[in-house]
């Protein structure tokens, strides 16, 4: 099974190499420039004519080998997929449009907050049905203490809870060449040991293949986005790897322990809250810029440097994850 994850693996890296070098010469040719804020206009001046929406790199050909694998019967379809590739292409489309239409407008106003919300509804309902249809159950299960808690119907808003936290939290993350990619290499390779080990869920193979598959797809879109970046992922790739990645977790009932696969995700999206937190009541900053990532920027840190911290330290989160996960 390794060599079989191996092979597909490369394959979708190669496919995302392929990928990249037809899609950014479109790209650049209908101008789908990345929109910076007016703070970061000075420090990132360089960047302007970066085209955005490169998720489509390792998306596309994510897709193309999962259909390879399935019509080679390598994999097969069964709900634990369809749940995640329905989740992947849902949050794909979102962020798909989003970028379109802040590239068509010629400003930074997309998708409406409500707008996100109601499609992001439709895609954690019918996450939940699948989820149900399959014969889960409806709970939060801490493998390390052994302890199941029913939610009953209000797993459903758990579920959107977790696609919305970890779609948002990629999304903020997001913001310096390789780094929101580099750490869900790091995030969709831990949850793919765990899967591995998921012998219980019907479908654990076909997961285990999907996070390989993409992890290859990754590895391709950073031959263009580590610095200096030449494409950016935008909302199309941000909010889609966000939202696969608590899908996941919650297949595998490992929900907790993306606070520490995820723990960079989750320091970025806290440092934004505690800002406007803080800021609300006393009109004062406690960060120079968040999410903190522009903090270390604010400060003299080279972003290369920033990049390589952030990286460490979301793989030091991944192996504590599964060390206390009982994966290795």
């Amino acid at each position: 099974m390794i060599s079989k994850i191996a092979l597909a693996t490369i394959t979708s890296f190669i496919l995302s190499i392929i990928s990249g070098y037809i899609i950014l010469p479109i790209l650049k040719n209908l101008k789908a420039e990345q929109r910076l804020s007016i703070y970061l206009k000075e420090a990132h001046r360089f960047k302007t004519n970066t085209p955005t929406m490169g998720g489509l790199i390792f998306i596309i050909p994510t897709l193309i080998t999962i259909i390879l694998m399935l019509a080679l019967k390598k994999i097969t379809l069964n709900y634990s997929l369809i749940i995640v590739l329905v989740t992947f292409i849902g949050y794909f489309l979102i962020g798909f449009i989003d970028d379109y239409l802040i590239i068509k407008n010629n400003n930074n106003n997309g998708l409406s907050v409500n707008q996100k919300f109601i499609l992001q509804l439709v895609i954690a309902i019918i996450f939940f049905y699948l989820f149900m249809l399959s014969g889960n159950e409806a709970l939060l299960w801490i493998h390390t203490l052994n302890l199941k808690i029913s939610l009953n119907w209000l797993y459903g808003i758990f579920i959107l809870f977790m696609l919305v936290a970890s779609s948002n939290a990629v999304n903020l993350t997001d913001g310096l060449d390789g780094l929101a990619s580099g750490l869900s290499v790091i995030a969709f390779f831990a949850f793919g040991i765990i899967s591995l080990h998921t012998g219980w869920l019907d479908g654990y193979t076909s997961l285990t293949y999907f996070c390989f598959i993409l992890i290859g797809s990754l590895l391709g879109f950073m031959v263009f986005n580590i610095h200096p970046a030449k494409v950016f992922m935008g909302d199309t790739g941000s909010l889609c790897l966000g939202a696969t990645l608590g899908s996941i977790a919650i297949l595998t009932r490992r929900e907790l322990l993306l606070v520490l696969i995820g723990i960079v995700f989750i320091i970025e999206t806290l440092s934004c809250i505690i800002q406007i937190i803080y800021y609300h009541f006393t009109k004062k900053r406690i960060f120079p810029m968040t999410p903190i990532h522009h903090t270390f920027e604010k400060i003299g840190w080279h972003e290369t440097n920033i990049v390589k911290l952030f990286w460490i330290i979301g793989l030091i989160g991944a192996l504590l994850a599964l060390g206390l996960g009982g994966i290795i």
